[in-house]
């Protein structure tokens, strides 16, 4: 196979030139934090007053780590280095949970920001000649103009038809002959679904290639979306914090994501300790954002769960690259004692030919106990009326999942498309336990 490269001096560099690199950036980073109402106090308590300060990218080890608490606490310009006057634009989390984190970015910031995903985008494969629809959430969600601004800079024909509406999506598809789309893994499977409902030939589509990503999702989901819809799924990375998109990304091999180290410094930590772990080992990752003058962030704990590949990609890569994301420390379930993430549930869900595309965790509490219940849709080849087989799905679900998670959950079967689909991330856990306890 013949790989393509956006800029191929920079994503093939040798770890020293890389690493002197970093250490230019990471300067300027510092300098840039020093002017920050945030980090001015915190680098100097650590003495740093100056970006000089920072001889090696071990001095990186001497900043204390950035959660979202803090930015929080920082809102709303605790994080801002450069006149406000300098600011072209700012996106921002729900706020669902309570205060927002706001990041700010000047136009240069834009530029880079843009770089990075269009360097994604064209490691996947894209070129000038795709038609890319972009069907995630527009607006302060930075999914949606990351990705749109990426696709621009690669030359696609960039569709900006936005999450939901899956009937005007197959149009748009089907019009102006989509090859490239980006969505989250849940959408994709409620497209497949919807597909079959409308009666829409997969023959009608010129669909090649699609990006998922802002959600968690197993190897089992990517092989479904790609055997339904026919189509090579790409695993992307990136978070608010760290502009967004572009933070890493598969390329042809498939074979873990490349962060780009010349825009991020990955560490991972084990989030209890949080002490370095050898590569290799699963932990929380932590990135200090390189490319971004307006809201400069240091040791971020992003609280995702992952691991570094240890031997180099084929395709000529030298950027280390990233495990799947298994999922978050702050996603775990503890039930009757015993830790469990969902994307634990759904590796075994998935693999599971008989169940359909949409399920849900529910968590209840029964007297002392926990109670896990697993509800999942079966596909359409599934006749709900005939009960046997039905019973026997369940039991081996339930033993199955029990084998994986130690925990003997109820299984709840549900006719195709009975369960709430979500248009932006799935919403796949209900926790209805009371919260004092």
């Amino acid at each position: 196979m013949i790989y393509q490269y956006w800029n191929h001096k920079m994503e093939t560099l040798d770890r020293a030139d890389l690493e002197a690199y970093q250490l230019t950036q990471l300067k300027k980073t510092v300098k840039y934090a020093l002017e920050t109402p945030f980090y001015q106090s915190r680098l100097k308590a650590e003495g740093i007053r100056h970006e000089d300060d920072i001889k090696t990218l071990a001095d990186l080890r001497r900043i204390p780590f950035t959660t979202k608490h803090d930015l929080r606490g920082g809102f709303p310009y605790g994080f801002l280095s450069i006149p406000k006057e300098a600011i072209v634009r700012l996106h921002a989390s729900s706020g669902t949970t309570g205060t927002p984190t706001t990041i700010y970015f000047s136009q240069e910031d834009i530029i880079r920001w843009t770089s990075f995903v269009a360097r994604s985008i064209y490691a996947a494969g894209c070129t000038k000649s795709d038609v890319f629809q972009n069907m995630i959430t527009y607006g302060l969600f930075t999914g949606g103009l990351g990705f749109h601004y990426g696709g621009e800079a690669v030359g696609m024909m960039v569709i900006p038809s936005g999450a939901g509406n899956t009937t005007r999506q197959f149009k748009l598809m089907q019009d102006f002959g989509t090859t490239v789309v980006h969505a989250t893994p849940s959408f994709l499977l409620h497209v497949e679904s919807k597909m079959r409902e409308e009666g829409i030939s997969r023959e009608t589509l010129r669909l090649k290639r699609a990006f998922a990503g802002a959600e968690p999702y197993s190897e089992d989901t990517r092989k479904r979306i790609e055997k339904l819809l026919a189509i090579d799924v790409y695993n992307s990375y990136g978070l608010s914090e760290m502009n967004g998109p572009g933070v890493a990304f598969e390329c042809q091999c498939k074979n873990g994501l490349h962060l780009w180290e010349d825009g991020f410094i990955p560490e991972i930590i084990d989030p209890d300790t949080l002490e370095a772990i050898p590569d290799g080992e699963t932990g929380e990752l932590v990135l200090t954002c390189l490319c971004r003058e307006a809201t400069p962030i240091l040791r971020y704990r992003t609280r995702d769960l992952t691991s570094f590949y240890t031997e180099p990609c084929a395709c000529g890569r030298t950027h280390r690259r990233l495990r799947r994301i298994t999922g978050r420390t702050d996603d775990m379930l503890i039930i009757n004692g015993v830790n469990l993430f969902p994307s634990q549930i759904e590796e075994v869900i998935m693999s599971i030919k008989e169940v359909g595309n949409n399920y849900l965790i529910v968590v209840e509490k029964e007297g002392a106990m926990d109670r896990l219940t697993i509800k999942t849709e079966v596909n359409q080849d599934i006749f709900m009326d005939d009960t046997r087989p039905l019973n026997a799905l369940k039991e081996r679900i339930r033993k199955t999942l029990q084998g994986m998670i130690t925990i003997n959950p109820k299984v709840e079967l549900h006719e195709h498309g009975s369960l709430p689909v979500s248009e932006g991330k799935a919403q796949r856990v209900q926790d209805m336990r009371p919260k004092d306890v």
